[in-house]
């Protein structure tokens, strides 16, 4: 966005707690996000969005979450702020080893699977990966596997619609704690500790930072430029942020990303029951489902 457009507050202050949003300005942000994201925004989330858009219009100079959708809607400067609007009101909670089952899943019984019958390269999707842990958690256990197996080679795409958080999971320097779920072997083979003692951060090695790639992708397009189809699809913890016809179309282009017999993950508290998709997808494990 341009600086030009709205003036940056002198003193950074707050914005009063008592700025609410009105149920006109609720409604117009939470259908524009709908159409532009497929999150779904009841009533119930109105303080949440209120807490979030505040960062952004004390960033702005707008004075008032009434100002920033009038500036929005009113004057025109929606296609300036649509970037900057998703990444605010996105959830990016994550963790290395994050819903552990998936992984051991994955280690003890999908890739001996596919290393037996004679997989050379497999690709792999993390989508809406947030900040990276979950991408980087698939590469730690693709390569320990490779090389204590023999192969198979891998790639891994990582995509969000939040540009921030793409931002820091390239970086891939994360919180000394968040790696407490890593199991020590893997810790002290694909992560550093800073080199300041001060510092409380461990970076991803490089060898495995190279082995992702990081791209910006929204769900709800119609078309997922992903090149050629995927092994394995990691997409958890997602479709509990759409409604039931978004969540349907997500996951029948997902499926259709999917090599014959590939391997789609969902969050332990999603479901594609009632999306009629058995001509797509079969389980296989819990919240696991394969390509038929």
């Amino acid at each position: 966005m341009s600086s030009s457009l709205v003036a940056l507050p002198a003193d950074g202050v707050g914005l009063p707690p008592d700025d609410p949003l009105s149920p006109a300005d609720f409604r117009r942000l939470a259908d524009y996000i709908h159409a532009a994201s497929g999150i779904h925004l009841p009533p119930a989330k109105k303080t949440m969005i209120e807490g979030r858009l505040r960062r952004r219009v004390r960033q702005l100079g707008c004075g008032s979450l009434a100002n920033y959708c009038a500036w929005l809607f009113d004057e025109g400067h929606l296609s300036d702020e649509v970037e900057s609007l998703l990444n605010a009101v996105t959830t990016n909670k994550t963790d290395f080893f994050r819903e552990p089952r998936h992984f051991t899943y994955l280690a003890e019984e999908v890739l001996p699977r596919w290393r037996d019958a004679g997989a050379q390269r497999l690709r792999v999707w993390s989508a809406a990966c947030s900040t990276g842990p979950e991408a980087y958690t698939l590469a730690m256990l693709l390569d320990a596997f490779a090389q204590d197996h023999g192969g198979p080679d891998y790639a891994i795409l990582a995509t969000d619609l939040d540009t921030e958080v793409l931002e820091i999971a390239r970086r891939g320097v994360y919180p000394g704690a968040l790696f407490d779920p890593v199991p020590p072997l893997l810790r002290a083979r694909y992560s550093l500790p800073a080199r300041d003692p001060r510092r409380d951060e461990r970076r991803i090695v490089p060898s495995l930072r190279a082995a992702v790639g990081f791209a910006r992708h929204n769900l709800i397009d119609s078309h997922y430029p992903i090149g050629a189809p995927m092994n394995l699809i990691f997409c958890r913890n997602v479709l509990i942020y759409f409604d039931k016809e978004t969540q349907a179309q997500v996951v029948r282009r997902l499926a259709r990303c999917l090599v014959p017999g590939g391997l789609l993950v969902l969050g332990h508290s999603e479901t594609i029951a009632g999306l009629e998709l058995d001509d797509e997808l079969v389980a296989v494990s819990n919240t696991v489902f394969r390509r038929v």
